[in-house]
């Protein structure tokens, strides 16, 4: 496979050795590759350790988003499901709103977004594609706090008429309500995953790509470890002493609201990191590029 050259960038220089060719190496001959590399190769592992950070940013976004299997249907399930007189809405199918939302909101970046951006930036995609990652993370916020207000209702009405230890109890408030959390979940995602996708292919090596593209998946499964990690520390947490804790078997005698708190601090404290992250980041160049720059300076 053709690999463009890659330019060399003035980021974690101590690499750089790896291309310098010694005295010794001249003298023994054949080029030993686990000695001396060429400076596309090292820019190339450059490449692979700028991105590592931004992929990183990807965890706490991708347990917000697990949360619509988790958490949101333990939330559904104590709530009125019914849809007429006979047929009860699962609640595990209101994630359909999530891919009502990428169904919508794809087109609608693509022909009313991308468009009106182009022309304020100059740039063909609109945003970069580490600001429309930006978007998505804090869109992310949302629907953990919408979550979370629907939440306070719920145990207030719960409270107020005593559905307490009664399994097949129900909040008189309707399921429908969660449809904008699910809704705020699937447009994060237009920014966020399919930003991800761009970055990695656009940024990584001609010749690790598809590896780089899979990166995205990664962060899928650390985000439900990370989710499970954090339901596991807060039951431990706040279960001490005989108490109920947050998330008890009975949700009308718990705090569900305080999880779905904690997690919106924690994307606002991913969305802080990542700022630094995307400031700090510095586009590949290959030496194409570098050309056609040259090329058009001298044109002007």
């Amino acid at each position: 496979m053709d690999r463009s050259e890659l330019s060399d960038s003035f980021r974690l220089r101590f690499l750089d050795k790896a291309a310098v060719e010694t005295r010794e190496d001249k003298l023994k001959g054949p080029v030993n590759p686990w000695r001396l590399c060429t400076v596309t190769q090292v820019e190339e592992l450059k490449s692979i350790l700028r991105i590592l950070p931004v992929w990183a940013s990807g965890i706490v976004f991708s347990a917000v988003y697990s949360q619509m299997s988790n958490m949101f249907v333990l939330q559904g399930d104590t709530m009125d499901r019914h849809m007429g007189p006979h047929f009860e809405v699962p609640s595990a199918s209101l994630s359909m709103a999530d891919t009502i939302a990428v169904i919508m909101w794809v087109p609608i970046y693509d022909r009313v977004i991308v468009p009106a951006v182009r022309r304020w930036t100059g740039r063909d995609r609109g945003f970069t594609q580490l600001t429309r990652m930006g978007i998505g993370l804090v869109i992310s916020i949302f629907p953990m706090l919408a979550a979370g207000a629907l939440e306070v209702v719920r145990l207030r009405s719960a409270a107020r008429h005593h559905l307490y230890d009664d399994p097949d109890a129900y909040v008189p408030i309707s399921i429908f309500w969660q449809v904008p959390q699910y809704f705020m979940v699937g447009v994060a995602e237009v920014f966020t995953f399919i930003g991800q996708l761009e970055f990695f292919y656009d940024q990584a090596p001609d010749a690790m790509r598809s590896m780089c593209s899979a990166l995205s998946l990664t962060t899928v499964a650390l985000g439900n470890y990370l989710s499970s990690l954090l339901v596991t520390i807060v039951a431990a947490a706040t279960t001490r002493n005989g108490k109920l804790g947050w998330i008890p078997a009975d949700l009308n005698r718990g705090h569900l609201d305080y999880f779905f708190w904690l997690l919106s601090v924690l994307s606002l404290l991913n969305f802080g990191v990542y700022l630094l992250i995307a400031k700090c980041y510095t586009y590949k160049k290959t030496k194409d590029d570098e050309k056609t720059s040259a090329n058009d300076v001298e044109l002007l």
